[in-house]
């Protein structure tokens, strides 16, 4: 096929496809006063995102067309005051990491002209960094909206998936595409996540997901890979070390996870039979206008077409193992840090040999979305050859506040300018909560025992969509017994005089009401569902024991909660 359409010239302009002349706004008809979320901040978009009445490429000539509607996700950050001032450019239809594969020019590092910037959302990443715009849309299959964060010293915020409607967005893999957003700094992109937070009725992959609404626990526990790879870059290592530095520092508890079974997960998205996914929206060009695609994208797209439906159902039984394999890390951790990439390309190296640098790249980010994960991509700290370094905190669904809160709070720690401006950032900015169901829908539950995070039967609270709180501890009015002849060994929680007792910890979750009787029902006796004095917390439902069952009981009092007695016990 031919390759005449790579456009190899490096430029900042070519982070631009189309800049409007005037601003695009959405006028509000009200006669209210009130300012608007997002009033006051012009964003761009990544062009494989509608804008009516402007051309989308997704990086194609030959694809274009013209769209009569916005993106859903457009339309709601213009109705929050936002003006869009252009679309950007990006690796042809969001089919690469490097921002290296496209007709309209390669977008440079905004750090190092020589360097890639990163993709797929290239020039979504460049202007923010340089500060022509004050966000920007991108798109994140594989890493596209986190990637080139990492690369630009900006932070990539790409959400749970559903969360924000791809309506109006060429799909790249449509079951795990997710609209992600570039910011200098995390309380920006949060304002913008909120604006643009809505369920589409009309997205096929929208979802009424709860968002959690509560922090990481103080005693944040944080998983890194077991082994870490870096291509041989030995500054970006070194800067990991500082990340995790940072980490300690701010409280956390840092330990590895095993990182086998994301790392097999990440090689599944392009190396199995679910890349044929990518065939959606340009099955037609791979078929009858080869022509029309930059050489590396139309290898890695006609390689689609070489699986059959039996090779699909198959990768979708090793992703749903591997899935399994992977959620094991979080009975032992909160959240997991990754290098948002693991070292930096030259431009020149890159379009010698660009599926295998581009593999690299993506080693830290292509199991995110395959795994239904949410992620933040926040700067670290500059190496020593003056190019950023990032990392990426990863959680479960639903976890987007909590990434924010601690993205925030460790992008603070970092005393980093913002991107490649001489802008400082805004200490102490909080993170709103997102908007919650009504209180009196939602009843909280105190657990001292087997349904503590990590313990046995803390699988019963997920079951009834409970949501961990804080830790807490009761009033010094307590006394804690391990129970005999239980399975698995369940303490025994009894409140005894003044002066009688002491504070035992516990863990606060909330649950939904109508989930209450379902998890009552399959307390056993001498255990029951009594009010707890907490400290701090003030009375909260929890598990008591009866005291007929303390006859022969063990008095744990003093280890000072269950968590403590069964590390004692542990060999």
């Amino acid at each position: 096929m031919s390759t005449t359409n790579q456009n190899n010239t490096i430029s900042p302009e070519n982070a631009w496809i189309s800049r409007f002349a005037e601003p695009l706004n959405e006028q509000d008809g009200s006669q209210s006063s009130t300012k608007r979320a997002l009033e006051g901040l012009c964003f761009a978009v990544k062009d494989n995102i509608d804008v009516a009445q402007v051309p989308t490429t997704a990086g194609c000539p030959d694809f274009r067309y013209t769209p009569l509607e916005s993106a859903y996700v457009v339309n709601r950050l213009l109705e929050a005051g936002a003006s869009l001032i252009g679309k950007t450019n990006l690796d042809q239809f969001a089919c690469g990491l490097s921002g290296t594969r496209s007709p309209y020019g390669v977008v440079p590092n905004s750090f190092n002209p020589d360097y890639i910037c990163g993709g797929s959302s290239s020039g979504s990443a460049y202007v923010v960094s340089t500060g022509q715009a004050d966000f920007a849309l991108g798109t994140d299959t594989a890493g596209s909206g986190r990637v080139p964060a990492g690369l630009n010293n900006i932070v990539g915020l790409k959400p749970s998936k559903g969360l924000l409607s791809t309506r109006g967005v060429v799909p790249a893999a449509r079951s795990v595409d997710c609209v992600s957003i570039f910011a200098r700094d995390v309380a920006t992109a949060w304002r913008v996540f909120l604006a643009a937070c809505a369920e589409d009725p009309e997205d096929p992959y929208a979802r009424a997901l709860t968002i959690e609404r509560s922090s990481f626990p103080k005693a944040l526990r944080v998983g890194i890979p077991d082994r870490c790879e870096w291509f041989d870059d030995h500054l970006s290592e070194a800067c990991f070390r500082k990340a995790i530095d940072k980490i300690e520092a701010l409280g956390a508890t840092v330990d590895t996870i095993n990182y086998a079974p994301l790392r097999q997960c990440a090689e599944l998205l392009y190396e199995s039979a679910l890349v044929s996914e990518r065939l959606e929206a340009t099955e037609n060009l791979v078929e009858r206008n080869p022509d029309s695609l930059i050489k590396p994208v139309y290898e890695v797209l006609k390689r689609g077409t070489s699986f059959s439906p039996n090779d699909v159902f198959k990768a979708i039984q090793s992703l749903r193992s591997l899935e399994r394999q992977s959620n094991v890390m979080w009975s032992s951790i909160d959240v997991l840090m990754v290098p948002t990439v693991p070292r930096h390309y030259l431009i020149e190296s890159m379009i010698a040999d660009p599926i295998e640098l581009n593999r690299k790249l993506g080693y830290y980010t292509n199991f995110v979305n395959l795994l239904d994960f949410a992620a933040i991509a926040v700067p670290s700290s500059i190496r020593a050859d003056g190019l950023p370094f990032g990392v990426t905190f990863i959680a479960p669904a639903g976890s987007d506040f909590r990434l924010a809160e601690l993205g925030a709070r460790f992008h603070e720690a970092s005393q980093l300018s913002l991107g490649r401006t001489d802008q400082v950032l805004t200490e102490g900015v909080s993170i709103p909560r997102p908007p919650g169901s009504a209180k009196k829908s939602w009843v909280q539950i105190a657990v001292v025992g087997a349904h503590l995070r990590g313990m046995p039967l803390n699988w019963q609270l997920e079951a009834c969509d409970a949501r961990f709180i804080a830790e807490s501890c009761t009033t010094p009015d307590y006394r804690l017994f391990a129970l005999a002849n239980t399975e698995p060994q369940k303490p025994g929680l009894v409140r005894v005089s003044p002066g009688q007792g002491q504070c035992i910890t516990l863990e606060i979750w909330e649950m939904p009401i109508s989930n209450l009787g379902s998890f009552v029902s399959q307390i056993p006796a001498p255990l029951g569902i009594g009010q707890i004095q907490t400290l701090g917390n003030g009375m909260v439902q929890g598990f008591l024991c009866e005291h007929y069952a303390l006859q022969e009981a063990r008095d744990i009092t003093h280890f000072g909660g269950w968590r403590a007695y069964q590390e004692c016990r542990a060999p």
